[in-house]
């Protein structure tokens, strides 16, 4: 009863104290987690995975079913072992070494190649920014609530959110934000689509066609994002995790991207199944004509409600992993102080580029961007970025890992061929897009 209190009134969860089992001197992989441990570590996977169904990639994925079908759903499938594959190790990373992304790479590679990632990072996580505050936007458009007071709202929400919560109430707070992606699921089901119809959409692939390939590596980088891999390594060592909790933490990721990509193919198939069936040259050019577009077939009420449903979870909750991401990765390289455990009086630079991140992003939004084209070339963005940070995340697994955590042997030779596939099919769909 005493080790549950203190679970409950802890601000960051110390669970090395609570559930540490003995092991080895050369940290041999602990037994199956139990249920209790398993509560306690989950959490920042099933938050970043969430996240990245945000508001751009749910986007993309809509784009993807009515303008192709079900042509691009094998990919959807296709990425889930991918992207766990990723996001292990970052999780990897960040229980054996106790530091965020930025701040190994400073260490390994130095402050030039640290500043170069977070360069990255950077710019990745204000074009998510500007996604996110579109989807917002154009969901308060549906009921007439004009940009401005909508983004405003959100901006004045998300300071509030994570000034005052440590970060178990943030990921909390997220978690239950990001679970209204789920009413995405809900509709494709009730829309009926046809098996036939989707086996022969997977079984063609038109590779050589620009456009396709376009959308192929917007949805390659809607899945795989650079923000991605800084977040989940911070937060894994914000929240406290040690080595001892690593197959729960690998459990949590897993999960994670099985639903992140269930989403994506919900959004895909009722796309498809509506838009592309019934009405393919439908104008898709805002965030409100493809909730227009879905309207007729679910009900104009219903309709509407689930859509917005749906991008707000996915909206909100990326919002707050990017801003987060943002103020980690630049304390990584800084060295401010820069945990959500602090005091925005404590760590004043921290809580500063968080906000700064929102307004700017904000700020860009309210001026008037044409907000689907947006996302799916911020998501393309991504995709040309893949080399460098799939590359310093294989490398980092590579050196920066205790001699029993590296990556070696055969599994390191897959990890590389899924790098170097990942990264080349992201650069050459993206390059062929774009000519």
């Amino acid at each position: 009863m005493q080790q549950a209190n203190v679970i409950l009134e802890t601000d960051r969860v110390d669970t090395k104290i609570l559930f540490e089992k003995p092991r080895s001197k050369t940290l041999a992989l602990p037994t199956i987690p139990s249920w209790k441990l398993a509560l306690v570590v989950f959490g920042p996977g099933l938050v970043v995975m969430l996240a990245d169904t945000d508001a751009g990639s749910a986007i993309v994925a809509a784009q993807s079913g009515a303008q192709w079908g079900y042509r691009l759903l094998l990919l959807q499938v296709l990425l889930i072992p991918i992207l766990y594959m990723v996001q292990e190790l970052t999780v990897r990373l960040g229980l054996a070494t106790r530091k965020g992304h930025g701040e190994l790479i400073a260490e390994r590679f130095g402050k030039g190649w640290a500043w170069l990632s977070v360069s990255t990072l950077l710019v990745s996580c204000v074009g998510a920014m500007l996604t996110e505050f579109s989807g917002i936007a154009g969901v308060g458009l549906l009921f007439g609530v004009s940009p401005w007071a909508s983004i405003s709202l959100t901006v004045i929400f998300l300071v509030i959110v994570a000034a005052t919560g440590s970060y178990r109430r943030v990921e909390i707070m997220a978690i239950l934000i990001g679970l209204f992606e789920l009413a995405f699921v809900v509709v494709a089901f009730v829309s009926h689509p046809s098996a036939t119809a989707m086996l022969q959409g997977m079984a063609h692939m038109p590779l050589g066609d620009r456009q396709y390939l376009f959308l192929l590596a917007g949805n390659v980088g809607a899945v795989i994002m650079p923000w991605m891999i800084f977040y989940q390594q911070s937060a894994v060592v914000d929240k406290g995790l040690t080595v001892s909790e690593i197959k729960a933490a690998r459990l949590d990721t897993a999960i994670g991207a099985v639903v992140t990509q269930v989403i994506m193919a919900a959004i895909l198939i009722l796309a498809a199944t509506t838009i592309g069936a019934k009405n393919p040259n439908a104008s898709l050019d805002t965030v409100q004509e493809i909730a227009d577009a879905l309207i007729p077939f679910l009900g104009s009420l219903w309709g509407k409600v689930i859509f917005a449903l749906g991008m707000l979870g996915a909206a909100w909750v990326a919002t707050i992993v990017v801003s987060l991401t943002a103020a980690w990765g630049l304390g990584e390289v800084t060295g401010y102080k820069r945990s959500l455990a602090d005091h925005p009086f404590e760590a004043p630079w921290f809580y500063g580029i968080y906000v700064v991140s929102l307004l700017i992003g904000a700020g860009i939004v309210l001026s008037g961007v044409n907000l689907v084209k947006l996302a799916v070339s911020v998501n393309v963005m991504n995709a040309l970025l893949l080399p460098i940070v799939l590359g310093f995340l294989f490398l980092l697994a590579r050196k920066a890992l205790p001699e029993d955590w590296q990556l070696r042997g055969w599994y390191a030779w897959l990890v590389g061929f899924i790098v170097l596939f990942t990264s080349g099919l992201g650069v050459y769909a993206g390059i062929m897009g774009l000519l």
